[in-house]
């Protein structure tokens, strides 16, 4: 049995560093991705009131493609949900963006800085009952990553992602303005990316 375990040992090991020799580089690969974390929201005016967030979890996931050995194109759908003073939100964000990917001596470790461009669809269930719609806005993100290649096909990734966004019309029911909210945050996660070749 000890020596069926050792094996294992070996073979894994033998496994995971031959499959990292190359995971610098997702030249040509496409990948899928899922995230979790913590959203840190902006504050808003909602129903005329300096209304403060509570920080909410925010979840994603998304496509990658490496365009050469260094860029990538992303595309990603998130949700984030956190109360406030006044009511619960909900952003859905729709991403579009860019990666430059540093290529480090350790192949398993690789840094990458992105931008894009951001669709936010927001949503505002006041404590009152009262429905309310929010405005859908389009906004900017920068985020800062690592992943850390387990695999060619599989890496570890950890993010912080800052979206700016303007403000966006909340309304009632009879279309009346009732404040405005801010769709910006900043979200650090932690997540899985599997790429299929």
């Amino acid at each position: 049995m000890k020596k069926l375990i050792v094996a294992a040992c070996i073979a894994s090991t033998v496994a995971l560093t031959a499959g990292a020799a190359m995971a610098d580089s997702i030249k040509g690969r496409l990948g899928v991705t899922g995230k979790i974390g913590v959203l840190a929201p902006a504050d808003n005016d909602s129903d005329f009131y300096n209304n403060k967030t509570d920080a909410g979890l925010v979840g994603s996931a998304g496509l990658i493609y490496g365009l050469d050995d260094h860029f990538a194109a992303e595309l990603e759908l998130s949700h984030a949900a956190f109360g406030s003073q006044t009511g619960d939100f909900g952003v859905t964000d729709l991403s579009f963006g860019g990666q430059y990917r540093v290529a480090l001596a350790n192949h398993q470790l690789v840094p990458y800085l992105g931008v894009g461009l951001d669709i936010l669809f927001s949503d505002y269930d006041p404590n009152d009952g009262e429905r309310r719609d929010v405005d859908t806005t389009i906004g900017a993100h920068a985020k800062a990553g690592i992943d850390y290649f387990l695999l060619k096909q599989l890496a570890l990734s950890a993010e912080a992602k800052l979206v700016l966004a303007p403000n966006a019309d909340i309304t009632d029911n009879f279309g009346d303005h009732r404040g405005n909210f801010d769709p910006s945050s900043f979200a650090t996660t932690v997540g899985v990316k599997y790429f299929f070749n």
